[in-house]
C-alpha cells in the first residue's frame, strides 16, 4: 500500500542553529543546512506526506516509544547546551494515524512499543533541529522515535525499524521517509576545550573509524557493518548507542541491504563529535530473510547491551 521512498542518516548539530545568528558562528555550518535542504528537497520530489524520525536525544529507559501528537508547536530551548539552542520556534503537523499504526505492527512483531497521540510532550532537538531547515513551511507530518535506548538490544532496535516499514508498505496509504538523527563517534571535547575542539574529532582514533565506516558504508559491505555495530556503537561512543542507526538498517534490511550510501554533507567535526548527512537507497527486500539477517538475543556477541 504505501511507501517508504527516503531513508538517511541525518545530522543534528545545535551549532546549526549558531551559525544562522550574529556572531562568530555566523554561516560556519551553511554546508549542514544546506544538506538538510537537500533532502528536504528530495523528499518533495518523491512525495513524502509524513517523516518518521529516530531521534537520539529521546531518552527511555523502558519500552520504545512513538510520539505522534496532531500538532507539535513551541518554543525550545537545550537543556544540554542552552547557550547554543535557546528559544528556538518551531511547528509542524504530527501524524498519530501513522504513529499508532507504526507502534501496532512493532508490538505484533515482538517489540513493545507504545504511541503517544494524546500528549503534551514535545520532541527534542534531534527532531527540532532537521525540520527546522527541510520543513519551515510544515510540509510534512513528524512523527518522532525514541532512539536513546538506556536498556535496549541493538537487535531490537533492527526488528522495530524492519517492523515500522512493513507498517508502510502494507498498512499505510502514503509516503514516508525514515531518518536516524544522531552523529557517528560522540565524544564530546571535554570541558574547557569545546572552543578549541568546535571544527575537529575528539581523537585520530576516532576521526580513522568513522572514515572506515563510511567507507564501509559507501561500499555497501552490511554484513561487515551490521557485524561491528554494537561494538563500534561502545568503543565509538556512538550518540545514542547507535539504535536510531539499528533502526535505519533494520528498516532497509539489516545485513541483507544491497544499497550504498550517498554522502551529502561530507564528514565533518562539531565539539570534538563526527557528523554528516547521507542517504540510504531504499531497495526491494525480501521479507523473510530480514529475521534470519537480524541475530537473535541468543548470539552473546549481537545481543549485547549496548551500554557494554
Amino acid at each position: 500500500m504505501g511507501t517508504l521512498a527516503l531513508a538517511a542518516k541525518i545530522t543534528h548539530v545545535p551549532s546549526m542553529y549558531l551559525s544562522e545568528l550574529p556572531g562568530p558562528r555566523h554561516g560556519t555550518r551553511q554546508d549542514a543546512i544546506d544538506g538538510h535542504v537537500e533532502i528536504g528537497r528530495r523528499c518533495r520530489e518523491l512525495g513524502v506526506d509524513t517523516i518518521v524520525v529516530f531521534d537520539t536525544h529521546w531518552l527511555v529507559n523502558a519500552n520504545y516509544h512513538v510520539n505522534c501528537a496532531p500538532q507539535f508547536q513551541g518554543l525550545y530551548t537545550s537543556n544540554e547546551l542552552p547557550h547554543f539552542i535557546s528559544n528556538m520556534a518551531y511547528g509542524f503537523p504530527g501524524n498519530p494515524a501513522l504513529g499508532r499504526l507504526l507502534a501496532d505492527v512493532a508490538n505484533e512483531m515482538g517489540v513493545e512499543t507504545l504511541a503517544h497521540d494524546a500528549t503534551t510532550l514535545a520532541p527534542e532537538y534531534g527532531t527540532l533541529v532537521p525540520m527546522r531547515y527541510m520543513n519551515a513551511d510544515r510540509h510534512f507530518k513528524v512523527v518522532s522515535v525514541s532512539a536513546l535506548c538506556m536498556a535496549h538490544y541493538l537487535d531490537d532496535s533492527a526488528r522495530l525499524g524492519w517492523a515500522f516499514r512493513r507498517a508502510v508498505e502494507e498498512r499505510y496509504d502514503g509516503t514516508v521517509a525514515f531518518f536516524a538523527s544522531g552523529s557517528l563517534s560522540h565524544r564530546f571535547a571535554q570541558n574547557g576545550l569545546a572552543p578549541e575542539y568546535a571544527f575537529r574529532i575528539w581523537s585520530p582514533f576516532l576521526e580513522a573509524l568513522d572514515h572506515q565506516v563510511l567507507d564501509i558504508w559507501q561500499r555497501g559491505d552490511w554484513q561487515a557493518f551490521c557485524g561491528m555495530l554494537p561494538e563500534y556503537a561502545a568503543k565509538g561512543h556512538g550518540e545514542g548507542f547507535m539504535h536510531d542507526t539499528a533502526m535505519l538498517l533494520g528498516a532497509l534490511g539489516w545485513s541483507a541491504y544491497d544499497g550504498r550510501a550517498e554522502i551529502v554533507t561530507p564528514y565533518f567535526g562539531a565539539s570534538g563529535t563526527g557528523q554528516l548527512n547521507a542517504v540510504f537507497p531504499v531497495t526491494p527486500q525480501d521479507g523473510a530473510a530480514i529475521p534470519r539477517a537480524v541475530a537473535s538475543r541468543a548470539d552473546g556477541y549481537t545481543s549485547v547491551a549496548t551500554r557494554l
